[in-house]
């Protein structure tokens, strides 16, 4: 990709000093670390894991939905803390570097995942999605460095859409894998470890435009480091938590986000699973939903971020909520593959547009010098969802007896109640707080 095609009509929406290859190079992080999500968490790993790893037991679907829990909870724990610290030293990029090799490395060791590593491959899964999840959080704390704010919507938009096109790809050459073990006899425990590998390799080398073209721009706001930085570091978190009030809708948008968040990530996590246990689709078919499901959400990130800046961001996320309510309905109702899959595509354009949107508003709402603090913040909310939503399901399962339909209805609760919460969410009075 050349800088001059990177991004579309960039240069009237760009921050002053931002060029279009730099852009290029923040996005590629979107990129590259949709390989983790679409491979490991969405397509292929976590089927794995419910049926080989976990033997197919009748808690094995809790229990990979119990270690994505426990992975979220060290997120939300320590993600707004490395944030105010990123702050602080103003390294934000050198964190990134260090999240970003700890999660190829511990991908690479989902390699190591056969019948009879459930332990194992339990921490190395808690320890690469944790690594995911705050190179997830510093990255996005780039963007209003990147975007002005009338423009945030777009930018946000070309970086997920970006990242669907990578997770894409990466599914794509492990699918084509699979196919070619496969058709030489071999089983899943042969050739599922190799996709993790190509998984690792995928992200190391995509973010590497992410390190050699992205520039860190905030400042240095604490010299001393040791005992002095931590103390600092601790203080302004609890500033932060005083000031809530000042942030009243930051605050309201981030609980927002918790609820219809729930729902989006048990979908994330859950939506191989579904497909095979609710609707009988075979592996091959499974993966085919998602490569479609990629396609259309890339649309939705990369569309909706346009319609953000014209028509605003409650808007943008109340439609995406709507869309939402209308998957589950349709996906609970399927009988057949025809209307499941239009609930899918439904899925993926309002996969794309939401997860993008949100990330756009909580750059408006933060304030300049606070950035990978309050992202960390936003990280802490999705991290909770992400707890919440796949243990609803996974909960809602088991205590069903393997109902997953009831399970996806349950699901779709957290949607209106999304809705219905965004409702008293003003965004203008949202961006003066960030601005006071």
């Amino acid at each position: 990709m050349t800088t001059s095609t990177a991004v579309p009509g960039a240069g009237s929406v760009l921050a002053p000093g931002v060029s279009r290859r730099e852009v290029w190079g923040w996005a590629m992080y979107d990129f590259a670390n949709s390989s983790y999500t679409t491979v490991v968490i969405t397509a292929i790993y976590n089927a794995y894991f419910v049926a080989v790893v976990a033997g197919g037991k009748t808690w094995a679907t809790l229990a990979w939905t119990a270690a994505l829990a426990v992975s979220n909870l060290l997120l939300m724990v320590i993600g707004p803390v490395l944030g105010a610290y990123a702050d602080l030293r103003g390294n934000k990029k050198r964190i990134l570097l260090a999240s970003t090799v700890g999660c190829v490395a511990t991908t690479a060791a989902l390699a190591l995942s056969g019948p009879a590593t459930l332990w194992l491959s339990v921490l190395m899964l808690v320890l690469s999605s944790f690594f995911y999840g705050i190179g997830e959080n510093l990255v996005a704390a780039f963007l209003p460095e990147l975007a002005g704010s009338e423009s945030q919507g777009k930018v946000s938009g070309w970086g997920w859409s970006l990242g669907y096109i990578g997770g894409l790809l990466s599914l794509g050459i492990c699918l084509v894998y699979v196919n070619w073990a496969a058709a030489r006899g071999q089983q899943a425990w042969h050739y599922v470890p190799v996709t993790m590998l190509i998984t690792a390799a995928m992200f190391g080398a995509a973010s590497l435009p992410t390190f050699l073209l992205l520039r860190e721009r905030a400042p240095r706001q604490w010299q001393a480091s040791g005992a002095g930085l931590a103390r600092q570091t601790a203080a302004r978190l609890m500033q932060t938590l005083h000031r809530t009030h000042h942030y009243t809708d930051l605050r309201r948008f981030l609980l927002c986000i918790v609820v219809y968040q729930s729902g989006i990530q048990a979908v994330i996590a859950l939506a191989a699973i579904y497909a095979q246990q609710a609707m009988r689709f075979s592996t091959q078919d499974t993966v085919m939903l998602i490569i479609v499901v990629n396609i259309t959400a890339a649309i939705g990130a990369f569309a909706f971020g346009y319609v953000q800046d014209r028509i605003g961001h409650v808007a943008t996320i109340a439609i995406t909520l709507v869309g939402w309510i209308l998957m589950v309905a349709l996906a609970w109702m399927a009988q057949g593959p025809a209307l499941f899959w239009l609930a899918a595509n439904i899925a993926g354009l309002c996969l794309g547009a939401s997860q993008s949107a949100a990330r756009a508003f909580v750059g408006i709402l933060s304030p300049d010098l606070r950035r990978a603090e309050f992202f960390g913040l936003w990280g802490m909310a999705v991290r909770l969802a992400s707890i919440v939503g796949p243990l609803t399901y996974g909960l809602a399962t088991w205590l069903s007896r393997g109902d997953h339909r009831l399970a996806m209805l349950i699901t779709g609760g957290y949607f209106v109640a999304g809705l219905l919460m965004l409702a008293a969410v003003d965004a203008e009075r949202g961006q003066r707080a960030a601005q006071t």
